[in-house]
């Protein structure tokens, strides 16, 4: 099956109650449903149904699997998940309610990619080195909720970082927000 595009985003955190507490600055919502629409209307905005949207981690911390099940058909794109440490139980398993979505892959805890000719590697945690580094791959990662600055090739593609606009970024998007040149 084609795409159309590539698109890369992290930390969705949909269902997520307390993640409104943790960032307040970006998630300024009444209900985690405000934020969790505010987060598909978004996504919906820059993807459409045939590209591909990478999630680096962290989709959904909700029980309910029917509410997740329903989030998830609602956003446009093949979906493929790298694994965060939210989509895993307490035991480093794939949590049921992610498991049983219908992703364009099975989710793992690390891939690598290409896009516009580069070599991405993408991992749920930024990492100070990656495969190919040294030899111009790129490295996407989440978890930091925009914390951690761009280094290099290396960058947070969560939503809440402030140049990402809430939405999934393209990898020209990205790379223009890099000092690896």
């Amino acid at each position: 099956m084609s795409f159309t595009a590539k698109y890369y985003t992290a930390d969705l955190h949909l269902g997520h109650h307390q993640i409104l507490q943790h960032c307040p600055a970006t998630r300024p919502f009444e209900t985690v449903e405000i934020m969790d629409a505010a987060i598909i209307a978004r996504i919906n905005e820059r993807v459409e149904p045939s590209d591909i949207l990478y999630i680096v981690g962290d989709f959904a911390i909700c029980t309910n699997a029917e509410y997740v099940r329903h989030l998830f058909h609602q956003i446009n794109g093949r979906k493929i998940l790298v694994l965060g440490n939210h989509d895993l139980d307490r035991k480093g398993r794939l949590k049921k309610v992610i498991r049983d979505l219908s992703w364009d892959q099975p989710p793992t805890h690390a891939l690598e990619t290409t896009d516009e000719g580069c070599r991405l590697y993408l991992h749920h945690y930024a990492c100070r080195t990656w495969p190919a580094a040294h030899h111009g791959s790129y490295h996407l990662y989440g978890h930091s909720h925009g914390n951690l600055p761009p280094i290099g090739r290396s960058r947070d593609v969560g939503i809440d970082c402030p140049d990402a606009n809430f939405a999934p970024m393209t990898f020209r998007e990205i790379q223009e927000t890099l000092n690896d040149r």
